[in-house]
């Protein structure tokens, strides 16, 4: 980074500014140079800035002035008209989308139960479309109000360039999906990991509000690895997401290699369940996991065996987190802990049999289960960052192309 370049520090204490405004608005420029360790004669001038540009509003406070100028003191907060972005969580049998303003609020939210998976990307990309203009009818807009769209999916997703390399919600690999979606719409698209919409939807909307750094694991049909460092999304060469399902935790009997997705997926869970006609039902509409939980109810030895087996090898994956990133907190979200004390006990205790002793106290494990929609939430959240304009390019928003 040229920290020497006055126009990139000028974009780097934008962006710190515009973060502040959203975290803890409406706030003082005082306390902004407090909380952002800037000079004033900076904070006046990028401030005055954005309230030209209509990005920040200023709201008089009555009754309170400022002592040396005896005028009502003005504090600053984000325009929610500024920006209306769209938030999309793609999932295996459903879909979820939302409409949200420059603060990430909710105008409007649309939840579709439909069997996505293995569908054609056209037919994919056609359903989106509809149910983007839908949810923004819905808030009272038209589509030439949306600033941006950004579709999240499990996989391992290129957010630089909007290409999906693989995802099991397509039989294809490496697809251009943003290009697709944006060819319907006629809007910029962004095309993320849904692990990643999780973690901003921690920082913004969560239980890490206060944290620069944490971990988000989703445990779902892909097993996801969101990294928040700084405040920053990190991401990989390319703007490539993180997926910890290929990750090689043992061998079996015949010294094969074994991989998280092997034992700790939902598709490992429910394929023990595929011969109960029942099960296979409601394995097709997405609800194969509710006939888990039934079947561990009713003692089957089969599948609580699974389950502990699953829970294990998530435990020491996580311990693996720790020993590379010592994160103060790692969250667990998605499907996966619909299945319990079980599973969630194994997760405990995989991870403490296999933590380093040197950074046994280090790591805080929060399970939290969280609806569909604040994921979709933190999609939004995706696209209003880049809205913000963050300088960085691997771990913070880069251009989708």
């Amino acid at each position: 980074m040229k920290t020497g370049d006055p126009e990139l520090m000028r974009e780097i204490n934008r962006f710190h500014i515009l973060n502040i405004i959203r975290r803890h608005g409406p706030i003082s420029r005082v306390e902004i140079c407090s909380r952002g360790a800037l000079s004033s004669t900076t904070v006046s001038a990028i401030t005055g800035s954005m309230i030209e540009d209509g990005v920040i509003e200023t709201r008089p406070v009555g009754g309170i002035h400022e002592p040396t100028r005896g005028r009502p003191r003005v504090m600053l907060q984000l325009n929610p008209a500024a920006a209306r972005v769209v938030g999309i969580k793609l999932g295996i049998h459903k879909i979820v989308a939302v409409v949200s303003d420059f603060r990430g609020g909710v105008l409007a939210s649309l939840e579709l139960p439909l069997r996505v998976a293995r569908q054609p990307v056209a037919v994919v990309a056609d359903i989106l479309d509809d149910l983007v203009r839908r949810v923004v009818v819905d808030a009272g807009l038209t589509l030439k109000a949306i600033d941006s769209i950004c579709a999240t999916m499990p996989g391992i997703v290129e957010y630089g360039t909007g290409i999906v390399r693989t995802s099991p919600i397509f039989a294809e690999r490496d697809i251009s999906f943003g290009r697709e979606l944006s060819r319907r719409v006629g809007l910029k698209v962004i095309v993320e990991s849904d692990v990643n919409a999780a973690t901003l939807a921690q920082q913004w909307f969560g239980n890490c509000r206060d944290l620069a750094d944490f971990v988000v694991v989703s445990l779902e049909q892909a097993i996801g690895l969101g990294v928040l460092h700084e405040g920053e999304l990190f991401r990989g060469s390319r703007g490539l997401s993180l997926d910890i399902g290929g990750m090689v935790i043992g061998a079996d009997a015949a010294g094969r290699s074994l991989r998280l997705l092997d034992l700790a997926s939902e598709q490992t869970i429910l394929a023990a369940l595929e011969a109960d006609p029942a099960a296979a039902d409601a394995i097709q509409v997405g609800r194969g996991l509710r006939h888990a939980v039934s079947h561990l109810g009713d003692g089957n030895g089969d599948v609580r065996e699974l389950v502990e087996r699953a829970g294990h090898a998530v435990g020491v994956s996580l311990a693996n987190i720790v020993s590379l990133f010592a994160p103060p907190r790692i969250v667990l979200v998605g499907s996966l802990l619909s299945l319990g004390d079980l599973f969630t006990k194994a997760v405990g205790r995989g991870f403490d049999g296999a933590v380093a002793p040197a950074h046994g106290d280090v790591t805080e494990i929060v399970v939290e289960p969280f609806a569909d929609a604040l994921w979709a939430q933190g999609a939004a959240a995706i696209a209003l960052r880049e809205l913000y304009g963050s300088p960085w390019n691997t771990t913070g928003p880069v251009s989708a192309g």
